[in-house]
């Protein structure tokens, strides 16, 4: 066997292996195919000192293929923004919540995360019948909802709403660090970093910053 040949093997492998992930990946799809049209809906941005919070919401064909889909946080910057053009392109309906720092300080993440979700899935046309969530159920909707746990490791459209909501928000973050210089915003994406931390000791918090996520960092006058 020449060495061509050894390679074209390892990749076909490989490529059936994948295969294989994806197809475990759309099990809940499958038990849940006959209740109508199925969404995935995933958030990113509880954690962060400052920005939104972004939710996403996907309905994907029945026999959507997109090689190495997976949980956002498990792919590289490259990957995601390659598989979110692709998410796009190929989605039956994608739509997005946006939540802002002030509100997350107004109403508190838990329910400003639950705000994100609902508007984004009232953005999807068709409208869904079920909701696949990353292990929350979401109060003020009336479909059915499969809370799944690490459920953007385990199904394909939460994974795809878990990329769009991802290369969402970093995108935000990377035109706000033009607005709001000096907290390194592009490459922090408002996450406490040791850079970020010691920005905001420094230069205080801007209008970006969550004042319910800081007390401590600038102590309670900032609210």
């Amino acid at each position: 066997m020449t060495k061509k040949e050894e390679r074209e093997i390892k990749r076909q492998q490989k490529l059936e292996a994948e295969l294989a992930r994806l197809d475990a990946m759309r099990v809940y799809e499958r038990e849940y195919a006959s209740c109508g049209v199925i969404c995935g809906i995933d958030e990113v941005g509880r954690g962060p000192l400052a920005g939104p919070v972004v939710a996403g919401a996907v309905i994907l064909p029945a026999d959507c293929r997109i090689l190495y889909l997976n949980d956002s946080k498990k792919l590289t910057p490259r990957r995601r923004e390659l598989l979110y053009d692709e998410i796009m392109e190929k989605a039956v309906s994608v739509g997005l919540g946006v939540v802002s720092q002030e509100r997350i300080d107004e109403i508190n993440i838990l329910q400003a995360t639950y705000e994100a979700m609902r508007e984004a899935v009232g953005k999807l046309e068709p409208a869904p019948d079920v909701l696949l969530n990353d292990a929350v159920t979401i109060p003020g909707l009336e479909q059915l909802q499969v809370p799944i746990i690490k459920g953007d490791a385990k199904s394909l459209s939460i994974a795809a709403a878990s990329v769009v909501a991802k290369v969402t928000r970093d995108r935000m973050m990377e035109a706000l660090d033009e607005e709001y210089p000096g907290y390194f915003f592009a490459s922090n994406k408002g996450y406490g970093s040791a850079a970020h931390i010691e920005a905001l000791k420094k230069l205080g918090p801007c209008p970006l910053h969550r004042r319910s996520f800081i007390r401590n960092i600038c102590g309670e006058s900032v609210l």
